[in-house]
């Protein structure tokens, strides 16, 4: 006699404050997991960068080698390397043992908003307001970069990368996917501006916001459009998506104080979290587990699925 299989469990969401991180570090332009999840980032106004136990909310490392307001961060897959930009034009590659600067790179014309690793940490890519995305060697000690992609014709805000693949947002409104192996180039037109942009966890997917309010699922092969989110208020920031850790739920910042969550096939509202009363302007959810970070002015938080057992902090706390 065999039993039926159990139903599986609906995904959980982060709904619950788990700790609130007070950063110091002036507006938390962006916050970001690192590879694994353990630790997160934050990039401040202050020209700082800083390393934070997710566990624990304590400051582990400052970096500091900016000369204006940080606007981006991405860690590398053996947690070994940092890649920031900034206000300043300059993109910095750091260790993130010593917080040591390795590389300081110029090139970039004016603001660089966006900054990854490919998935070896072998090359850096940079989006700017100046138009182009510039991919630099992190192992060779040339300064200028390896290629340089100069389609959007207006500044680009957001970008992704995901094996050979290139994902870039445009203020000209146009959704880019370059597949750096084969040389070709992908172009989805979307009305807006676009302020941010990534690759679903499977890869086949790509999500933009943009600011007419409205955060779009397209197909990355086809550019059929999946899906359309709205309800939270994105006029006039560059504000955050992304999707849950096993691609259920579509998540993004808000001007209203919230971040929205929806899910991802009916396109419905699941759930829309209270972050405060300020504009919440980044968000990032971790690799493997449904947990959420968000930026509001100088404070981070960390939200789960359910309250932490305070009895075994307490206990950690008395030790």
């Amino acid at each position: 006699m065999s039993f039926p299989a159990p139903r599986p469990q609906p995904p959980q969401l982060p709904r619950v404050v788990l700790r609130t991180v007070e950063c110091q570090q002036g507006a938390v332009r962006a916050v970001r997991f690192n590879a694994d999840g353990n630790y997160f980032l934050t990039c401040g106004s202050d020209k700082s960068l800083k390393l934070w136990s997710v566990s624990r909310g304590t400051l582990l490392k400052t970096y500091t080698g900016h000369g204006y307001e940080v606007l981006d961060v991405d860690g590398s897959y053996d947690n070994s390397q940092l890649c920031s930009c900034s206000s300043d034009k300059t993109v910095i590659l750091w260790d993130v043992a010593t917080g040591q600067v390795t590389r300081k790179l110029r090139g970039h014309a004016g603001r660089v908003n966006s900054v990854k690793f490919n998935e070896e940490a072998t090359v850096m890519l940079s989006g700017s307001i100046d138009g182009t995305v510039r991919c630099w060697d992190t192992r060779s000690r040339r300064m200028e970069p390896i290629q340089v992609l100069d389609e959007a014709r207006d500044g680009v805000s957001s970008l992704n990368v995901v094996e050979h693949e290139l994902l870039t947002g445009s203020v000209d409104g146009r959704l880019r996917r370059y597949d750096l192996r084969m040389g070709q180039l992908h172009v989805d037109f979307i009305s807006s501006p676009i302020t941010c942009v990534c690759f679903s966890q499977d890869g086949q997917c790509s999500l933009s916001s943009s600011l007419d309010a409205t955060v779009r699922l397209l197909d990355k092969n086809t550019g059929e459009m999946l899906g359309e989110y709205t309800g939270h208020k994105n006029k006039d920031y560059k504000l955050d998506c992304c999707l849950s850790n096993k691609d259920t739920h579509v998540l993004s910042c808000s001007e209203d104080g919230h971040v929205y969550c929806w899910d991802l096939v009916e396109g419905s509202l699941t759930l829309k979290l209270p972050v405060g009363k300020a504009v919440v302007q980044s968000l990032s959810f971790h690799p493997t587990e449904p947990q959420l970070l968000t930026s509001m002015e100088g404070r981070v938080q960390v939200w789960g699925t359910e309250p932490e057992n305070t009895e075994e902090q307490n206990i950690m706390a008395d030790q």
